[in-house]
């Protein structure tokens, strides 16, 4: 019996040790409202459209349709109309239902002209799924300005 108290109370010493120490080691957590935390650049939010190098306010999409044919989730919806005088289709919209998307980088990876990338949009949070229908080129117009 005295040997069961006393392997208790060195159990009971070796926990508060433990306790003491995390309670005196610098704090890791981030006050998340107030502060936000640095994302890694490999990180995988939502499709983004990019810009054209030659024509930074367009975007290189050429309307081929090549991501929305290769989206296993059926995620994607491109519809691009042609105007007249010109000579290719030009984007009008670019719906990314996200409520369906895998995030599997299939779209990003099958564009001819790189004209997706991975957005940095960490927190996307909302009460309808309304909100997880991203029009692309409007947001593309948004960045742009």
């Amino acid at each position: 019996m005295v040997k069961e108290v006393i392997t208790g109370a060195i159990s009971l010493l070796k926990g508060m040790g433990v306790t003491i120490k995390a309670f005196f080691s610098p704090v890791v957590t981030v006050q998340y409202p107030r502060e936000t935390i640095n994302i890694t650049p490999r990180f995988r939010g939502h499709t983004k459209l990019v810009a054209d190098d030659e024509n930074p306010d367009k975007t290189r999409c050429i309307v081929c349709g090549m991501c929305e044919r290769n989206c296993p989730s059926n995620s994607i919806q491109v519809i691009g109309e042609k105007k007249e005088g010109e000579k290719k289709k030009i984007l009008t919209k670019y719906i990314l239902n996200f409520t369906t998307c895998s995030q599997c980088g299939i779209c990003v990876e099958s564009c001819p002209t790189d004209a997706l990338a991975f957005s940095g949009d960490y927190n996307p949070a909302s009460f309808n799924k309304e909100t997880f229908y991203y029009d692309l080129v409007a947001e593309f117009e948004k960045r742009k300005k």
